[in-house]
């Protein structure tokens, strides 16, 4: 993926509205990283850098081209309201008349819902993987079992059976 993002940030280096760059998250740019929620690598973060999303499409040059060529840029938002819907013009008013305790207690909230989510998930594979460990473990001693109690011989008999019968 390496040549291919460096052929975009290449493509994109002399772009007014546009940022494509990369952060080594091990060093200087870790507190970065944390912030804005990497925990894997390579991560590809996109948007608004007050909120900037997961990238989950193509790794070659083409896809992520088209993604950028299509996502990077002025967007709606406070500082754009012009590229906004009327809409979205309201909700952005709306959250401007918010105080900034008000604002902080929804992100907060929504940020608690989005770690909530998280965890439920991750809580929910574990139990499925020990689920699926169980009947792992279950289907190999019945098939150990199935197989020690004779079933070899019982199939060697049947055909030998069968091949006496065709004489």
């Amino acid at each position: 993926m390496k040549p291919a993002w460096d052929k975009l940030m290449d493509a994109f280096k002399d772009s007014k509205t546009a940022l494509v760059g990369d952060v080594d998250c091990t060093a200087a740019g870790k507190p970065l990283c944390d912030s804005n929620g990497v925990r894997g690598f390579p991560t590809i973060k996109y948007g608004d850098p007050a909120d900037l999303q997961d990238y989950q499409g193509g790794r070659d040059f083409d896809a992520l081209k088209a993604h950028a060529d299509t996502n990077l840029g002025p967007s709606c938002g406070p500082a754009n309201l012009d590229l906004c819907s009327d809409d979205q013009k309201a909700e952005i008013e709306k959250v401007m008349a918010m105080s900034d305790a008000d604002i902080e207690a929804k992100i907060a909230e929504a940020e608690k819902a989005l770690e909530d989510a998280e965890t439920t998930f991750k809580d929910s594979v574990e139990k499925l993987q020990k689920t699926y460990e169980s009947l792992q473990k279950a289907k190999d001693d019945t098939i150990a079992e199935v197989k020690a109690s004779g079933l070899s011989v019982l199939k060697q008999v049947k055909a030998s059976k069968g091949s006496k019968d065709e004489l």
